[in-house]
């Protein structure tokens, strides 16, 4: 779709769009790309505006004059909505834009279909899922754990969203691809064309570091710091709880990561949403956590989350009642973590 655009619509072969549309109901008059068009709008306009709606509209050649638009064009075009290079876009922000009007799609899918999703002339199972709820067993009690499948500035609703970085506390550039640098570019403040106004997330960092008297100083692996969440208060994150478990080995661009740290980290994280959570009206209740040290930090996904889980589990069996949730960006990760915590038969 992205590459034919809605001018080629008609002769594309896209059967879960064209169920979709056939559940959601229609209005008076009919778009020149049919139905299939008039679903891929609805979704886009579900999208809460912004950069990230704009992009979706250019890259789909929905905005007002792109629909002729070559694709290399309304690419080039997105690109300059995010302010980066074409190959960046196309490497990490054009999969998040699209992801994020396939979850509308699932919405709309849901919320249009009569009868619900059952009924649907597309099968649920081929829809992408974007949230997972899991009923996991903690000792002698059942908590809800919800998954989400996208990237880490979509997240909504949540009160505390957790960073990895390293024990200086030096957050990667805005353009790079990690959780820190995607937290940092979605929590700045910027003008109406994009240009930096403030860059709040990092601000704040550097002046936790000042205040705690370790500006340039390394601080120990598991030392949490907490800013605010910038311009990201606007989809309900609260807090961002930046977590030290990034080790720099001298002379190289490489860090290394250690199990036990992030454990040590995760636990330190439940420490300050207690002492936090009542300073906040309404108190801080939720806590959403990604895979740290499994990207560059060299640990697989299954030893990343074991690390993790440790922590929640330790927190949970004391009874605790924090919403615990998880964010990956890939199904195959959130296949795993669904498996570790699917209930296990005695």
């Amino acid at each position: 779709m992205r590459r034919a655009g809605v001018v080629r619509l008609r002769g594309l072969d896209v059967p879960v769009l064209a169920g979709v549309a056939r559940g959601v109901p229609r209005g008076d008059g009919e778009l020149p790309g049919g139905p299939v068009e008039k679903v891929l709008r609805l979704a886009v306009s579900r999208m809460g505006g912004g950069t990230l709606q704009t992009a979706a509209e250019y890259s789909l050649g929905l905005a007002q004059g792109t629909r002729d638009w070559p694709a290399s064009d309304r690419r080039r075009r997105a690109a300059q909505v995010y302010g980066v290079s074409v190959e960046r876009f196309r490497k990490h922000h054009e999969l998040m834009v699209l992801g994020q009007v396939a979850e509308q799609v699932v919405a709309l899918h849901r919320d249009g279909t009569p009868g619900g999703a059952e009924n649907s002339p597309v099968p649920y199972d081929r829809m992408p899922a974007a949230h997972r709820t899991l009923h996991v067993r903690v000792h002698d009690r059942t908590v809800p754990v919800t998954l989400h499948v996208h990237s880490v500035d979509l997240v909504r609703d949540i009160d505390v969203v957790v960073s990895p970085t390293n024990i200086y506390f030096a957050l990667p550039a805005p353009y790079k691809s990690s959780v820190s640098a995607t937290l940092r570019r979605a929590g700045a403040h910027r003008d109406p064309v994009g240009g930096l106004v403030e860059d709040r997330i990092d601000d704040e960092l550097r002046g936790w570091t000042a205040r705690h008297g370790a500006p340039g100083r390394a601080a120990q692996p598991g030392t949490v710091a907490a800013t605010s969440a910038g311009v990201l208060d606007g989809q309900g994150i609260r807090r961002i709880y930046h977590v030290a478990v990034a080790v720099p080995r001298p002379e190289t661009n490489d860090y290394d990561v250690q199990p036990a740290d992030i454990t040590r980290g995760v636990a330190r994280v439940f420490a300050l949403l207690a002492e936090e959570s009542g300073r906040h009206d309404p108190p801080l209740r939720s806590v959403c956590l990604p895979l740290l040290g499994a990207g560059r930090g060299g640990l697989t996904p299954l030893e990343s989350f074991g690390a993790l889980w440790a922590a929640v589990e330790a927190e949970l069996a004391r009874g605790a009642d924090w919403e615990i949730h998880f964010v990956v960006r890939r199904h195959a990760r959130a296949d795993l973590l669904e498996r570790l915590l699917a209930p296990r038969e005695d």
